[in-house]
């Protein structure tokens, strides 16, 4: 299904018990719905449990549109997406489940609009990581050249493993989303939230700092696993659901 969000076109899909409590699950970078939270099991899990999935590919991925401007990517207005998303389905309020970029898009989102997330899980958060190679990373994308940048490796093989990926949308995406996460939005929090992030996640380094400007938030740690390897991680899911079903 799509909708129309602000002039851009996102496709969503509906999973799970009619009357099932609603939980919004936003993906990665350059990566999709079905391939972060279907292919690693995240939503039959939900499912069984009671929950009703509200899935979305983001804009400039899957099968959403993919423009190339910088600007239609700042991280309000993805946030904004998932809000009109909700307006779309008549949600007042969700849970809120995200990785990595959803992760980013996720507590923007918990910022900006509290009165419609209950509770936020998100994982492969960090203070720092991915977007300290931004630049690097569009670069390599654009160029089909990643260069020496470790973290401009990583994101160009997994972009570029998928064909139906658009290059120049997830760079203009990884520059344009930027997250304005200071300290004195982040002490403002009243949101109940989990950050889980894998023991050898580079991605999301100062995941405890970040949980210290929180006063909400508390950190899962899986001993082990790095940034994608931590996304079907048993762990993270039993984690998950005893968090989003805690009263």
């Amino acid at each position: 299904m799509d909708f129309d969000s602000a002039g851009v076109r996102l496709h969503y899909e509906v999973q799970g018990p009619e009357g099932g409590k609603p939980l919004v699950a936003v993906h990665g970078f350059a990566s999709d719905y079905r391939l972060n939270w279907v292919g690693t099991r995240w939503q039959e899990t939900l499912t069984t449990s009671g929950f009703q999935v509200i899935g979305v590919d983001c804009r400039g991925h899957g099968h959403s549109d993919k423009p190339h401007d910088e600007d239609a990517y700042a991280v309000d207005v993805m946030a904004g997406d998932v809000i009109r998303l909700l307006d779309h389905l008549d949600v007042a309020s969700a849970g809120y489940l995200g990785y990595s970029m959803g992760a980013r898009i996720g507590l923007e989102v918990v910022m900006s609009h509290p009165q419609r997330v209950g509770r936020a899980v998100l994982g492969g958060l960090g203070s720092a990581g991915a977007l300290d190679s931004a630049r690097e990373i569009a670069r390599a994308l654009l160029t089909g050249d990643p260069g020496d940048d470790p973290m401009a490796q990583t994101f160009y093989r997994f972009a570029s493993a998928r064909p139906t990926n658009d290059m120049r949308a997830l760079a203009a995406c990884i520059v344009g989303l930027t997250p304005d996460a200071s300290p004195s939005r982040l002490a403002k929090i009243r949101t109940p939230i989990l950050i889980v992030v894998g023991e050898r996640d580079d991605i999301a380094r100062g995941a405890p700092e970040l949980v210290e400007l929180i006063p909400t938030a508390r950190l899962v740690t899986i001993a082990g696993r790095d940034h994608m390897s931590a996304v079907p991680a048993r762990e993270f899911k039993e984690a998950a659901l005893d968090f989003l079903t805690a009263e």
